[in-house]
């Protein structure tokens, strides 16, 4: 059993020491937790905790603490992919829910299994999700006063459970002072993506991950053969072609775990049960 997580980058605002210090140890307490989850409970259902206690934390820009658009609205998108069935499930641009990635487990059981906007709000209230505002004062401010941050904020989790299952989670709050109605790769294949070979979540900017098909590439690379670290290696090496901005973190069947940025410094923490490995 193993278990990694992102959250998105450092770089992604103006950034204090004593706010990396704050990730660090965020990060590191909910990989712990996860972990002691999934000691119980499967990988899809673990992924899925995971990500919600990143979405809690405002720390991070998915859920609470999510990016304001340029009419002055959140819209979230997330998603989750059980490598065993390859079943995928998400929500784009949902408004007013607290945990997007639990609308998105929600949906699992459906045959439409992706919604989009008033309908997935639609869905999370026909199936008991409270309304809820995930605005927090900091973002107001930074909306107020148009501090673009870059659109760097993702969070995810990868899994591979005791019956060496592998599952994915990824959560945005969007990029902030996008156009209303633009799509995130969050929720598509190109940002959060699994199989019974491998499972990758990425963070970074959602149209280079999108142009460089970023999580199924890796994915696909693993399963016809390649290493993790070929994969990646090869599948950055082509993002690098349109200057993409992204990282990744991935498991494969073999419990190898593995991560990269293109610019620095994605803010990740994986643990195996005895060691954590956290961002610098």
């Amino acid at each position: 059993m193993k278990i990694i997580i992102h959250g998105g980058f450092f770089s992604e605002s103006d950034q204090s020491h004593e706010v990396k210090t704050a990730k660090q140890n965020s990060l590191k307490n909910i990989a712990e937790k996860a972990y002691q989850y999934l000691e119980t409970h499967s990988a899809v259902d673990t992924v899925a905790y995971a990500v919600s206690l990143l979405e809690d934390d405002e720390l991070f820009n998915a859920g609470i603490g999510s990016q304001i658009q340029s009419d002055g609205v959140i819209r979230m998108s997330a998603a989750l992919m059980d490598g065993e069935t390859q079943k995928m499930s998400g929500v784009i641009n949902i408004q007013d829910v607290k945990n997007p990635i639990f609308v998105a487990k929600e949906l699992m059981k459906e045959d439409d299994r992706v919604l989009g906007g008033n309908g997935a709000k639609i869905y999370a209230d026909k199936n008991g999700f409270e309304n809820f505002s995930t605005e927090i004062p900091q973002r107001r401010k930074e909306y107020e006063a148009k501090l673009k941050n870059g659109g760097k904020g993702t969070v995810g989790c990868v899994a591979i459970d005791k019956n060496e299952k592998l599952a994915v989670a990824t959560s945005t709050g969007g990029k902030g002072f996008e156009i209303p109605g633009r799509i995130s790769d969050s929720a598509t294949v190109a940002g959060n993506y699994a199989n019974e070979f491998c499972a990758v979540s990425c963070t970074g900017v959602g149209e280079d991950i999108v142009s460089n098909a970023t999580s199924a590439k890796i994915v696909t690379r693993v399963t016809d053969g390649m290493s993790l670290k070929e994969a990646f290696d090869k599948t950055f090496a082509e993002l690098k072609t349109i200057d993409g901005f992204a990282g990744a973190i991935a498991i494969d069947k073999n419990g190898n775990i593995y991560h990269q940025d293109s610019y620095p410094t994605m803010v990740f923490a994986s643990f195996d049960g005895n060691q954590f490995e956290i961002f610098k």
